[in-house]
């Protein structure tokens, strides 16, 4: 449990940097980040990466008076992680994606941002 936590935590900084850096390259935040990377860290950035379109239309869709693109840095990187957990990893329960994006929300930025991620997050549990 805490290696996957440290996990979405390192993958968050990564996808957090590419989306506030357009002319970064994946390669650079690896380094950047400067410590070794688990394969369950690069598997979340990977998969960000690749199906980004995708879980941004569906989190637009649940987005109810608001955009993806109004919605600040950190939110938006928390929800891509865990959506794409929710969506794509299956040995990853739904409860346990919500949970570990609302503590890192919190982490990162204020426990209303935890608040928000929590209520959007919920809405692909009710489908």
């Amino acid at each position: 449990m805490e290696e996957r936590r440290h996990a979405r935590e390192k993958a968050f900084q990564v996808l957090y940097q590419l989306d506030i850096n357009q002319d970064a390259s994946l390669e650079s935040m690896y380094e950047a980040v400067d410590e070794d990377i688990s394969q369950y860290a690069k598997s979340l950035i990977q998969g960000v990466v690749e199906k980004r379109g995708i879980i941004d239309k569906q989190l637009d869709e649940k987005l109810e008076n608001w955009s993806l693109n109004r919605i600040g840095t950190v939110e938006k990187t928390v929800l891509r992680i865990a959506l794409f957990e929710i969506i794509y990893i299956e040995d990853v329960p739904s409860k346990v994606a919500i949970n570990e994006a609302v503590e890192i929300a919190k982490r990162f930025n204020e426990d209303k941002s935890g608040k928000f991620i929590n209520g959007v997050l919920s809405k692909f549990m009710q489908e």
